[in-house]
């Protein structure tokens, strides 16, 4: 697709139909306006870029009159899953970056992020790491010791390495929830310490299985520790990407490994220390349903479990609903899909909103997450092994901010769907997918990708009313009524 045509095929046409609203584009019928009738708020992302959140005016619902346009039709009879939140991973490389703001630079780029009104991301669930992930500047648990040594008893645990004098991130967070005390907050490790592994290393490895009890007690003191410095934790993952152990850092753990951890050592572990944190198992690929299924089937280890987790760089976004109906009681999470600074905004834009916002939302998920939150110009900080093609949500230089595509994927959902909405009915039909939501507030959102290549219209359909609505291809609007 040449974006010189893309520009002159709507950039004038797309304008007079939003504006104009019901009449159509192309000598389709007209739809009669009721007076009264109840408008609809627009916000457009245009793959070029020429519209980034757009808001569109003139929209409004009218007598549902017959044309040749494709219809999305909300129905909010049908209800699904709540929404717990749309949100990143909140890296120590992002804090890193973020605490090396002036005060005034990052005190806007927080309530940008997570404050509520509507010109604000309102991004209501962080994903963070315990311990490093691989988009640190440095590899670390919260219990590291000399080469050779243990810690059985945990008496060297300590957060310092993400306390104020390292990444910032638990002062960070601090900041964060005094814009947002509603935000939820999950926590994965990617390695335990490595005096617990069997190959000695950050990278790769397996836990041993007599350290399980030790590193139960590791997830205990952690989310007390967080607990006592403001933060409360309200689900953790036993592992990140448990099946990619060629990261830094990182582990392997298979299904059975972390079936008898939760069962024996990690779900016992919070539940003897009153421990309220959510356990939530997998959170890897899709292609891989049978890992948390493994778990869910072991009645004493479901039993601790409160839901699975995934990612989509393998597999297909339809194993979330595999595994909902196999165990429809347990919830569902999509955690991590990362944006490469070898794609383009276009493509980015097109695919996370189809498989990520949507796909995931369709498939039961209660979160959608993109990765990283913030990295600087040169794409760090990383760390030895980590990501060196992971692009944030948002590019730091200093002071100076640029909003990527992640930005915007989010932003699609995050302002207009709050915690506590519910997904409600709302079909796929041809090259337009969509999804929807009815808020706390009793409005209602519908997300709507084009999927074509051309611009097209499409019937926005509710309660026997009508809106006819118009997206640049491969575009996505968010419809709020």
């Amino acid at each position: 697709m040449k974006k010189v045509i893309f520009m002159n095929s709507y950039s004038t046409l797309f304008l007079s139909c939003i504006v104009i609203a019901f009449a159509a584009c192309s000598g389709s019928k007209h739809i009669t306006e009721h007076p009264g009738s109840a408008a609809i708020t627009a916000f457009i992302t245009s793959s070029d870029q020429q519209y980034l959140l757009k808001e569109q005016t003139g929209l409004r619902f009218s007598v549902a009159n017959a044309n040749g346009y494709t219809t999305i039709t909300v129905d909010p009879a049908q209800t699904f899953q709540p929404v717990e939140g749309f949100g990143y991973t909140l890296t120590g490389g992002s804090a890193q970056l973020i605490n090396a703001m002036n005060a005034t630079a990052k005190q806007q780029l927080l309530q940008e992020i997570f404050g509520t009104g509507s010109r604000q991301l309102g991004v209501s669930y962080l994903r963070i790491s315990i311990g490093a992930s691989d988009l640190n500047a440095t590899v670390f648990s919260y219990d590291d010791m000399p080469k050779g040594e243990t810690d059985v008893p945990l008496a060297h645990f300590s957060l310092s390495p993400d306390m104020a004098g390292g990444t910032g991130l638990v002062p960070l967070l601090k900041e964060i929830l005094q814009i947002n005390p509603k935000l939820k907050i999950m926590a994965a490790p990617w390695s335990p310490p490595v005096w617990m592994k069997d190959n000695g290393s950050s990278k790769g490895g397996s836990l041993q299985p007599k350290y399980y009890s030790v590193y139960a007690q590791y997830f205990v003191k952690y989310v007390q520790a967080m607990k006592a410095a403001g933060i409360p934790i309200d689900a953790i993952t036993p592992q990140n990407e448990p099946l990619h152990p060629g990261n830094n850092p990182s582990l392997k753990m298979v299904a059975e490994a972390q079936r008898d951890f939760i069962k024996d050592h990690l779900g016992p572990a919070f539940a003897a220390a009153n421990i309220g944190t959510k356990i939530v198992v997998y959170d890897h690929n899709c292609d891989r349903p049978d890992y948390p299924l493994t778990i869910l089937a072991d009645t004493a280890a479901a039993r601790y479990v409160h839901g699975s987790a995934f990612h989509l760089y393998a597999g297909d976004i339809s194993a979330l609903t595999t595994v909902h109906n196999a165990a429809p009681g347990k919830a569902i999470y999509f955690t991590e899909q990362w944006t490469g600074s070898k794609e383009t905004f276009d493509n980015n834009l097109r695919w996370h909103i189809k498989h990520v916002i949507i796909g995931a939302m369709r498939n039961y998920s209660r979160t959608a997450l993109e990765w990283n939150l913030a990295n600087d110009t040169a794409y760090k900080p990383y760390t030895p092994g980590g990501c060196t093609q992971c692009k944030g949500a948002f590019t730091i230089n200093g002071n100076h901010i640029t909003r990527n595509a992640a930005y915007y994927i989010i932003a699609h959902a995050s302002r207009f769907v709050p915690a506590g909405a519910v997904r409600i009915g709302s079909n796929n039909e041809g090259n337009f997918h969509s999804v929807a939501f009815k808020r706390p507030d009793g409005k209602k959102v519908l997300i709507v990708l084009n999927d074509n290549n051309a611009e097209a219209s499409f019937n926005l359909r509710y309660q026997g009313k009508q809106a006819v609505a118009v997206l640049p291809p491969a575009s996505v609007g968010t419809y709020v009524f």
